[in-house]
């Protein structure tokens, strides 16, 4: 394929995302942006939140993964499975019930200002690292594949794909994107099931035969059951529990979509719906994944870098069609991990810091003003991450990905957790302190855990000890609530 070619696809796929942000965006307000209007219809944004919770990450890095990890992930998406079900029954209702535009209120509500500025602070945090890397992840392709051909600088290429998010975001916020994302998982999914189909008629094997060939390989192995083994299946499968509950219970930009709709009995039927669907979606993944790694054993195909796998075969081995597939579907899960994370920052920044839902006699337009001003800049931050991350493309991304969850997404489950669960009051001013010490004595645990554990190694369920630590700080400096005197 030419770089003139894989450029012209973006162009045009470009231009159609910015026809709906067009129809999506006209009248929009702030509330509009927050919120959606709270008229968002829920299979849309059940059907949209596959591909907002796949992204480039799962796209490239999961099909890799399989590598080095054969079906293990599987045992996560299940325990991914169970925890939505705690989002749809527990966290929804609570949200609703409390008429939330930034979850983070909640905290305020329950704790104090220390510990809702500490968990909204611990989001952004989460959320910049988590979408610079899906971002870093798509353009680096793109670089290789388009830009590289034309000495464009990896600068000018990531600055290029954000200032296209920017333009699609800055109006409509939520509103749009929970129509985008309805796009962009059509052709992410579409993408897959062709190039499954594609490396089919390569091999010249029918899709049965390479089914069989997929469950009699070694990389379809899926329990490991050596508990000292980072991918021992209990822990894979807790982990993925409690790793969905933060990084989409207690995430803004996730739950954003989820408070758009009607009413709580729409926002559950999505939660529940989406979650069904996710654990097909991420089976063909890693099946792709299994079909890569036969296509480079029968073709003498090498690839050292699992995050290359995918593009490397599609672009340069199966035919500019399946090339053209592939640069559809990539485009179309860069946006929406991209395109969430500004929206939800930018509430999250808008709301929960600079207090623009709680200000008096303020105009609209002042508010639009500030909000302009608050994406833009949190773009600013974006350009910037990427670029760091451009130098430390060691690892596969994905990993990469929840190793961070793990230590900035804890300190949030160890708050919600002790809200929900306990009626003691926290002294509020310790907070950050505790949220701040429990990931550092989590890396420490980790670095040195096989010299203290006789030889156990930490894996996705770092998350749990976080959030574990963090409740018990909280709990050392809380006390029981006053009681009332009845007349």
């Amino acid at each position: 394929m030419s770089p003139l070619l894989i450029l012209g696809i973006f162009l045009l796929y470009t231009i159609l995302l910015f026809a709906i942000t067009w129809y999506t965006s006209r009248k929009a307000d702030s509330q509009s942006f927050f919120l959606g209007n709270k008229i968002s219809p829920w299979f849309v944004v059940a059907y949209g939140m596959i591909g907002a919770s796949l992204s480039g990450v799962t796209f490239m890095s999961v099909p890799g993964w399989v590598k080095d990890t054969q079906f293990s992930y599987m045992v996560v998406v299940l325990g991914y499975l169970f925890g939505y079900f705690v989002i749809a029954l527990v966290l929804l209702p609570l949200y609703y019930r409390l008429k939330l535009t930034s979850i983070y209120s909640y905290l305020d509500q329950r704790f104090g200002f220390w510990s809702y500025k500490t968990g909204a602070g611990f989001f952004i945090l989460s959320r910049t690292l988590g979408a610079s890397l899906r971002m870093f992840l798509v353009i680096n392709v793109l670089q290789i594949f388009v830009f590289n051909a034309w000495n464009i600088p990896f600068w000018v290429n990531v600055l290029v794909f954000i200032t296209l998010i920017i333009l699609y975001t800055l109006k409509g916020g939520i509103r749009t994107i929970i129509w985008t994302d309805t796009l962009q998982t059509t052709f992410m999914l579409l993408a897959v099931v062709l190039s499954v189909i594609y490396i089919s008629k390569d091999l010249n094997i029918s899709l049965p035969k390479l089914f069989a060939s997929v469950k009699d390989s070694s990389v379809s192995r899926m329990f490991f059951t050596d508990w000292h083994h980072p991918r021992f299946f209990i822990k894979q499968f807790f982990s993925g529990m409690f790793i969905t509950i933060v990084m989409t219970g207690l995430d803004q930009e996730m739950m954003q979509k989820n408070l758009s709709c009607r009413n709580i009995k729409e926002a559950q039927k999505n939660m529940f719906t989406f979650s069904g669907i996710l654990v097909f979606v991420n089976f063909l993944f890693l099946f792709l994944g299994a079909l890569l790694l036969i296509y480079m054993k029968t073709k003498g195909v090498v690839i050292t870098s699992s995050d290359d796998i995918f593009p490397t075969i599609a672009i340069r081995y199966l035919g500019p069609v399946a090339g053209v597939v592939f640069l559809i579907g990539l485009i179309s899960a860069a946006f929406p991990s991209a395109d969430g994370a500004l929206t939800s920052l930018t509430t999250c920044v808008s709301i929960d810091f600079l207090g623009l839902d709680r200000r008096k006699g303020i105009t609209e337009k002042a508010r639009t003003r500030i909000r302009y001003i608050v994406h833009l800049s949190i773009a600013l931050v974006f350009f910037i991450s990427v670029l760091i991350f451009s130098k430390l493309n060691d690892r596969a991304v994905i990993d990469k990905l929840f190793t961070i969850a793990g230590y900035t997404y804890g300190p949030l489950l160890g708050l919600y957790s002790f809200g929900l669960f306990t009626k003691r009051l926290v002294k509020d001013k310790v907070t950050p302190f505790i949220a701040i010490l429990s990931p550092v004595a989590c890396y420490f645990l980790s670095t040195y855990s096989v010299q203290l554990f006789n030889g156990y190694k930490f894996g996705f369920e770092l998350l749990l000890l976080n959030g574990l630590l963090t409740f018990i700080g909280l709990y050392s400096f809380s006390r029981k609530p006053e009681k009332t005197s009845s007349v």
